[in-house]
């Protein structure tokens, strides 16, 4: 089964600062094992197909593909033009997918803006979601769904972050090989969800995962729940990604029930919130996620 990694800790170099390119994160993965790099779509230049097709043929050159696509769509906005706009970027999020040699592009619900009733914002969703399946499968990108927690640029957590909104949005979307789960385990023990029993209802449509492990540091998750009831961008500072087997989730237990499933999808690395220990960081999250995967036959 492939693994992938994700530039968790160089966002901010490379999305906000810009004092770290697209080709220097490329370079720098070579210094662990992974088949694969998850790109983001805050990295990558959005309307260059030629720069798609170049970075495309650069990972391609390191005998390693770009699987997946890390896109933060937001369909809460009140204003239906600007959702028809969301769903404007999110095509052009799949094309680049496409371009890039991906599968699977990552999208979400959206903020949970106080002002957007549930029954509301999940109908706009639901209804922004189907719109765009037909699109995917003409482009022959998977569409994922993840149980998310927050873009570390949003000022609100998601709107279906917690596994009955999760479930719910999940259940009015048909079943089809253009559309699945990308399964965070860490994002529903941040919503006070059991990891386990979120992948127990979602197990057989589950495409891909993220390989995370989260932890407090300085707090709980009340103390969390207080910190989200105010708006704010980025993550709450008592919340921390780190080394993945380090933290909080069972990998034995997921890995297992994956393995029962018959997943055989991409595993997606996102940890540590250091830059200056990233590479080490994310080595040792590939060794002991390659330990695991080999142990539970995956």
């Amino acid at each position: 089964m492939p693994l992938a990694a994700f530039p968790k800790c160089y966002l901010d170099a490379l999305c906000i600062r810009r004092d770290m390119t697209v080709d220097q994160w490329i370079d720098l993965a070579l210094g662990f094992d992974v088949d694969g790099l998850e790109f983001y779509w805050g990295f990558i230049p959005h309307d260059n197909p030629r720069e798609w097709e170049r970075l495309r043929r650069k990972v391609e050159s390191q005998h390693r593909a770009i699987p997946m696509m890390c896109y933060s769509s937001d369909f809460t906005k009140l204003d239906k033009a600007e959702r028809d706009a969301e769903i404007d970027l999110q095509k052009q999020a799949i094309r680049a997918t496409a371009a890039l040699g991906g599968k699977y592009c990552r999208v979400l619900s959206g903020q949970r803006r106080p002002e957007v009733p549930f029954a509301q914002g999940m109908r706009w969703v639901q209804e922004c979601i189907l719109e765009l399946l037909p699109f995917a499968e003409t482009n022959k990108v998977v569409l994922i769904l993840e149980n998310h927690y927050k873009d570390g640029y949003w000022q609100y957590p998601e709107f279906a972050q917690r596994m009955d909104a999760f479930l719910e949005l999940l259940a009015g979307i048909p079943e089809t090989e253009w559309f699945g789960v990308n399964y965070d385990p860490s994002n529903a023990i941040i919503a006070g969800d059991d990891p386990i029993q979120l992948l127990e209802a979602v197990k057989h449509r589950v495409k891909t995962m993220h390989a995370s492990d989260r932890y407090f540091e300085g707090g709980n998750i009340d103390d969390l729940r207080r910190i989200e009831a105010e708006p704010h961008t980025g993550y709450a500072n008592i919340l921390k990604h780190g080394i993945t087997g380090r933290g909080l989730n069972d990998y034995d237990r997921i890995f297992s029930l994956l393995k029962r499933a018959g997943f055989r999808g991409w595993i997606s690395i996102e940890d540590g919130p250091d830059p200056a220990t990233g590479v080490q960081d994310i080595a040792q999250s590939a060794r002991f996620l390659r330990a695991k995967m080999k142990q539970h036959g995956l």
